[in-house]
């Protein structure tokens, strides 16, 4: 990025922020705190009204906003991806704001950009899966999380058991394992919970606001999440090892070809959901090691044998 565009930037990331300090924008920029701070000057000089307060950050001076921007055909093109990708992870509350959001982009546009969009838009799709249960409305997450509301709702735990009544103070929301899950700090439970949002129903943004937890981050949560430890290595066939590379959501830590097809070595939090997923593979996979896990897939496919072979 040359100076001009970073200058740029810098100014739409200062007005997009009631305020924020130097640390923050070297981190958002990858950006030394000398740099940040000789192209704060450097806007002062050339009339962005920047005010400084100490210990406090930066902030624009109220009243001040750049003109509108064209966007480049590149920021368009990333603006529709983003969109759609948007659109598929969120739920239906997300759907009516972001059509919004992407149409004000699109009024913004020169004419021949815009028709670009629509080209684009038409020929850009995703195959989705539809999850077993509707999650949660995210849109009210969002609501608590940004305004420091409290939340109540029935929470159906994992175990068969009672659903029960939560009143949670929402800190972060994640989503992996193709489920959206809200972390929040539990007053039923007094601890901080993971809670899968579509195992919510009832959900109220309540009046009351609480104090930011000062010793939670959402990325060092992400951090202390249990981490893939264990490794298999598995020869698959070639098109298998095609299958297994775009289903394995764990990852991949290695892959290596071999005269048979390839070796692909696979991580793990437990062996449990692996031996599963590769008998579906059927003959075209051979666990290598740990013995352990081989083991533990002929003796389920043993049992999965004996049980379809009963009579119904």
């Amino acid at each position: 990025m040359n100076r001009v565009d970073r200058l740029l930037a810098l100014l739409l990331f200062l007005q997009s922020r009631r305020v924020t300090t130097a640390e923050q924008m070297a981190h958002h920029f990858e950006l030394s705190l000398r740099t940040i701070y000789r192209d704060l000057a450097a806007l002062s000089e050339i009339g962005v009204p920047i005010v400084a307060e100490a210990g406090i950050g930066y902030t624009l001076r109220p009243g001040f906003h750049l003109p509108p921007i064209n966007f480049t055909a590149e920021e368009a093109n990333a603006l529709v991806t983003g969109s759609m990708l948007a659109r598929h992870l969120a739920d239906a509350s997300m759907r009516p704001p972001l059509q919004s959001a992407l149409a004000k982009v699109r009024a913004v546009l020169p004419r021949d950009q815009q028709d670009r969009v629509t080209r684009l838009e038409r020929a850009m799709t995703l195959t989705a899966g539809v999850e077993a249960q509707a999650p949660a409305d995210l849109g009210l997450l969002q609501q608590a999380l940004a305004e420091l509301r409290v939340l109540q709702f029935t929470y159906q735990a994992m175990e068969p058991s009672t659903p029960t009544k939560r009143t949670v103070e929402p800190q972060g929301l994640i989503r992996y394992l193709e489920r959206w899950h809200l972390i929040g700090w539990c007053r039923t439970r007094r601890a901080l919970r993971d809670f899968r949002t579509d195992r919510i129903s009832n959900l109220t943004v309540l009046r009351q606001t609480f104090a930011p937890r000062q010793d939670f981050a959402i990325a060092n949560y992400v951090r202390s999440l249990p981490q893939p430890a264990l490794k298999a290595q598995v020869r698959f066939t070639s098109s298998a090892a095609d299958r297994a590379r775009r289903e394995w959501w764990l990852g991949i830590a290695d892959e290596r070809s071999s005269p048979d097809g390839v070796i692909l070595t696979l991580s793990a939090v437990e062996w449990a959901p692996l031996v599963g997923w590769l008998l579906s593979f059927g003959s075209a996979v051979v666990v290598l090691e740990p013995a352990g896990l081989r083991a533990s897939l002929v003796q389920a496919a043993r049992e999965a044998a004996k049980h379809h072979e009963q009579k119904i």
